[in-house]
């Protein structure tokens, strides 16, 4: 009887995951969506090799001109170190919903690991420094400079390294939330800083809000 009930958990479990998913994609696919990833490419490389801080606050300022009510006003904005896949950096997150975020992004110290697997495509566009890449299945690594745009996929993994200095522009796109787990796992498990797990839920709970607030002023609840 054990197994059967077992058996028919599982097949409740898929009746209910199978639906809940493709009923996710299909949405995904057919939303609107607020960015995409070639706009964000090229505002960031118009400041590619500048200083990267004059650089991100062009950007920043840009970035409100274009989609007012969808970046974070300044005294919301905050840098949260990001430790995942075995190495750390530095976020400052500017925008972000259930399908999307804008972030700025990089590291003061060589660092390097996992890419992570998400349910999401990521771009990154360099302002400063180098990244290098190894993608799986592949025996050689690419070094990515000023300019370059690096997109990971859906899906994919690969081991990444940034260079002292190294900072970009990075814009997402899918199941946000899924790519929670790996942004915070080495947070919680290891380095168990929860101030820092503090500050990037409490940011993306801002953007969520702001997201909402611009939402319902758009539908003219507000």
């Amino acid at each position: 009887m054990s197994v059967v009930r077992t058996l028919l958990k599982l097949f409740l479990l898929t009746a209910v995951t199978v639906p809940a998913v493709l009923l996710l994609r299909h949405w995904m696919a057919t939303k609107q969506y607020v960015f995409n990833k070639e706009d964000v490419a090229k505002l960031a490389k118009q400041y590619a090799g500048q200083d990267h801080e004059q650089a991100f606050s062009k950007v920043v300022v840009e970035l409100r001109k274009r989609y007012p009510g969808h970046i974070l006003p300044d005294e919301d904005l905050q840098w949260v170190f990001v430790n995942a896949g075995g190495w750390m950096g530095s976020m400052c997150l500017v925008h972000a919903s259930l399908t999307e975020y804008l972030l700025l992004f990089g590291t003061a110290v060589d660092t390097g690991g996992h890419s992570g697997r998400y349910w999401a495509e990521i771009s990154d566009t360099i302002i400063s420094g180098t990244f290098r890449q190894w993608k799986e299945g592949t025996t050689k690594s690419e070094i990515y400079y000023p300019g370059d745009t690096i997109v990971h996929g859906v899906g994919e993994a690969t081991s990444v390294q940034w260079s002292t200095g190294t900072w970009m522009v990075e814009y997402g796109r899918g199941f946000i939330p899924s790519t929670l787990g790996f942004a915070l796992a080495d947070t919680l498990f290891s380095t168990q800083d929860f101030l820092t797990m503090f500050y990037t839920v409490r940011v993306y709970v801002k953007c969520l809000l702001l997201e909402a607030g611009t939402l319902l002023t758009e539908a003219g609840v507000f």
